[in-house]
């Protein structure tokens, strides 16, 4: 693993780094660049604006690991209400939600995730949209796709996310590629006993995946930034008949727009993840794990003064 990417990633569960740069006089430019904001009006703006500017959205409201039953059920009404607020602006139709399971209480039980879970997908039909489950680490893939399932059999459009650089992906891929499936390389730290550590065989990995996804019938959704692997995507999925509007690809706000609109200009489905919430630190750290040239920038705005 890239050592700046292990340092990164060590430092987003080091409670000591955590509680420095959580209380630091981190620029609000920094953080707006890959977080919409802490409040679902904030997220309802953002929304609006990228989808006058011609892409979709899903998005993720922050916190995972969750242990307190009473968290969970704050993020449950925190998309009750984001739901009820794009349905109201007429974004609907062109947004949807990211959940984490482990955020709605899948450590509480498997059981209390689903339950929360399915609230947040029956809100999302009344409004007209889906919902993706978001994927978290390798000791929680078996769980997430067992309630994934559960869901589907009332909601069968409810999306998967799958990590490529997971080994066990490619089988994944083979058996839900008849539906809405995220593809993407993945941002936890994980074993090599689980997971590829080689940049290399990710992308290998990831091209591999997204064929298996492409021969099915279902919908994918490439999450990546890397410009060698969206060319790649367009090419297999015009080897494999796919019209533009029979996947799309996802990318995270603040991180390549002109891409986005690049990509949104010559007639492709371009999605945006945009996380909102106080809880951004961890999902910063992952970003930056991801796309480690970020972090220059990042730390940049520490010291700054402004």
């Amino acid at each position: 693993m890239n050592p700046v990417r292990s340092l990164i990633l060590a430092a987003a569960d080091h409670d000591a780094v955590r509680r420095a740069v959580a209380t630091a006089p981190v620029s609000r430019r920094v953080v707006r660049r890959f977080v919409a904001g802490e409040t679902v009006a904030e997220a309802i703006d953002a929304t609006a604006h990228l989808v006058e500017h011609g892409l979709r959205v899903t998005l993720d409201h922050l916190g995972e690991d969750t242990a307190d039953r009473r968290a969970a059920e704050r993020t449950v009404q925190t998309y009750l209400a984001l739901l009820d607020q794009l349905h109201d602006t007429g974004l609907a139709v062109d947004a949807e939600v990211s959940v984490k399971l482990s955020a709605v209480g899948q450590a509480l039980s498997e059981r209390l995730a689903l339950t929360n879970a399915s609230r947040i997908c029956a809100a999302a039909e009344q409004g007209g949209m889906t919902v993706t489950v978001d994927m978290e680490d390798h000791t929680t893939t078996d769980s997430t796709l067992r309630v994934l399932a559960e869901l589907r059999r009332t909601w069968p459009s409810t999306g998967a996310v799958l990590q490529a650089y997971l080994r066990r992906t490619l089988d994944d891929c083979h058996e839900l590629a008849g539906s809405r499936v995220r593809l993407c390389k993945g941002a936890y730290a994980e074993p090599a006993s689980v997971a590829f550590t080689d940049p290399h065989e990710v992308d290998l990995n990831y091209v591999r995946c997204a064929n298996a996804l492409l021969a099915g019938g279902g919908y994918p959704m490439f999450a990546t930034h890397d410009p060698r692997l969206v060319e790649i995507v367009a090419e297999r999925a015009r080897w494999h008949g796919k019209a533009p509007e029979d996947f799309e690809y996802q990318m995270l706000y603040g991180v390549r727009p002109a891409e986005q609109a690049r990509l949104a200009a010559e007639g492709h489905v371009v999605r945006v993840y945009v996380p909102f919430g106080e809880q951004w630190y961890g999902y910063l750290t992952r970003r930056l794990a991801e796309r480690p040239a970020n972090a220059a920038f990042f730390l940049r705005s520490l010291v700054s003064r402004s």
